[in-house]
Formats: structure tokens, sequence, C-alpha cells
């Protein structure tokens, strides 16, 4: 890659959307770092999965894979690799080794948690399981391996309609995800889907500050605004949305409006970028929402990792956990009518 080449792919990106600006110096500077990152790769066997929720420079220069967790997770089934480095958080890698126990999994941001998958454990499910024998375990994907392999069926923001609606048990425990549960709920109420869902208290620290007076401020502003929201957005901003859906849904209903369309997408930033660079015929505004999280993954870490891979945060879950835990994703499986892997 050339210092040309990487500019024409960063600099539409827009710095008022998320924290940085491509100019063509920047992108100078970086090249040794991404030339030398591509290079290890090849010699160490390596694939690079980055959630759309990193910084540009990683999806757009480095990775092999992009999308949400899942998706990554089954991409680097298919991958004919040894070594996995995740650039997302750490449940998300453990999605990763939970389908791919062969392979070596490392993470290298800095901050591997997430507000959301940290908001409950494994023990702490169990205790909810002694509570409420007579419910069925929904977990979503966005957990950690103890808590899936305390549950009965994992699901994602894509799925997660479909298969609580099959679930032969009226009553169901949704964790962690409070907003998404209550969205849930609302969607099931309207298909006239009888289910009793009892939530637990977690959530996302990024999709939870958003609220309808911020809609209708920017709508207020941008005639024609497509408002495009996350399920773990308030109730109230899904009501208010034009589009709710996963991150993967949401590439795809931008994808298919209109070729001068505006948005506002109510999600990390990181999204906002990937799409300004995929559809530079589309507007895109809104303030930069970003997770710490994510954004502690960069090609320093990235680099790092690929130099010194046994100094790197490396993902190991016990195997009697880690088959519990993959029956737990068997069965979203299962229940979404997809081949088990």
């Amino acid at each position: 890659m050339t210092t040309q080449e990487l500019y024409d792919r960063l600099h539409s990106i827009q710095p008022a959307t998320v924290l940085c600006n491509y100019s063509f110096e920047t992108c100078e500077k970086m090249l040794p770092l991404i030339n030398e990152i591509n290079e290890l790769k090849r010699e160490r066997n390596a694939v690079i999965l980055a959630h759309s929720y990193v910084a540009p420079e990683i999806i757009l220069s480095v990775s092999d894979f992009d999308g949400d967790s899942f998706k990554l997770s089954r991409d680097a089934m298919n991958a004919k690799a040894d070594m996995i480095v995740f650039a997302a958080v750490r449940f998300m890698g453990e999605t990763a080794k939970i389908l791919n126990p062969e392979k070596k999994v490392l993470i290298p941001g800095t901050l591997t948690g997430c507000s959301l998958a940290d908001s409950i454990t494994g023990e702490e499910t169990q205790k909810l399981r002694a509570k409420y024998p007579d419910h069925t375990f929904v977990c979503y994907i966005n957990t950690t391996a103890d808590v899936k392999a305390a549950c009965d069926v994992c699901v994602t923001s894509s799925n997660v309609m479909q298969i609580v609606s099959s679930i032969p048990n009226d009553k169901i425990l949704f964790l962690p995800d409070k907003l998404m549960g209550q969205n849930l709920q609302a969607e099931l109420n309207k298909r006239g889907i009888p289910k009793e869902i009892t939530l637990y208290e977690g959530c996302c620290y990024v999709h939870e500050q958003y609220d309808p007076e911020m809609i209708e401020f920017f709508r207020s502003q941008n005639q024609g605004l497509l408002v495009v929201s996350h399920p773990e957005c308030h109730p109230g901003v899904a009501l208010h949305s034009d589009f709710v859906g996963s991150t993967g849904q949401m590439v795809e209903f931008i994808g298919k409006s209109p070729e001068k369309a505006s948005f506002l997408l109510l999600t990390e930033c990181g999204l906002n970028a990937r799409m300004q660079y995929e559809f530079p015929e589309k507007t895109f505004i809104g303030s930069c929402s970003m997770c710490r999280y994510m954004k502690s993954n960069s090609l320093e870490n990235i680099l790092e990792t690929l130099r010194h891979p046994e100094k790197a945060e490396q993902i190991h879950i016990e195997e009697t956990l880690r088959l519990k835990a993959k029956h737990c994703i068997d069965e979203m499986f299962r229940y979404s009518g997809v081949s088990v892997p």
C-alpha cells in the first residue's frame, strides 16, 4: 500500500464524526506501521478481525474481515490461519475462541472490557436460574463465555425476535441488555406474540445516551433525514427511528436507500466512518459517540501483538466451559435454521 492509496481511502471521513483527521501527512506516518503489520500477518499466518466500531485506519488498511462480532467469529472459522488478532473487546474474542478452539486468539486493545458484557457474570446468572427455574434463559451474544455457558440459547441483535418467538416456553429471562429487552417486548406485543420477558439491568453506555429529543433536533435541522438506530438504544429512540436493526442490518438498509439520502446513525461512531467510505454519495450527520473500549485498539498495539504474540492478551477457555457456551450458540443456530458449524 502507498501513502496515496491510504489517503484516498481515509480522507473523505469527516473529523466531526470521529476524532481523527486523515491528512496526507498523517497517512504518511501510518504507512510504515501498516506495511509491517501486513508483512507480519503473512509471516505468522494470522488474520485480523476488526469490529465496525474500531478506528477506520484499522478497518481500511490491515483488517482481513470487518463487521459485527458474530459475523467476524464465523469469518474466523473459514480463515485458514493459525492466529486470530481480534481488534475489538474480550467477549468477542471469547466467542471466536468458542467457535475456533484450535486457533490462537489474541486481543490487542488496552481496554478489553465492555460495560454491557461486564454487567453480569456466570455466577450471577446461575443465581438467577435458581430464582426463575421455569424460565428459558436467553443471552445476548454480547456476554462473556461463562454467561453463555449458564444460558439456554444465545441471540444476536438481528435474530433475537425470530429466536424468542420460536422458543416454546412463554417465560423468558433475557439478559443482560435491559433496553434491547424492552424493545423486544414491545415488538412481541406489536405482533401479538404472548411472551413474559423478565429483564436484567445491563446496558451499553454508548447506546443508552441517545434520546428522542436528539432525534427531534436533528430532524428539525435536516429535511428528509433518515434515522437509523441500534436495538440497544432506548425504546423511545426506536419508536422515533425510521429503521432499527443490527450493525449489519443498518448497513444493508443504508445501501438500499436513495443515493443522496441523509442519515443519523444512532450507534458507535465507527460505523459512521465506515459508511462514509462505503457510500460517499450519501450524507451522514451527528455527533461522535465513541466506545472507549473499542477505540483502545490501534495500529500500534496490533503491531506489538504481532511482533510479540507471547506477551499479548490471549483468550483461554477451559474445555468444559467452552463446550457449554458452544451449546448455547449451537441452539441459536438451531432456532435460526442455520447448520451448526
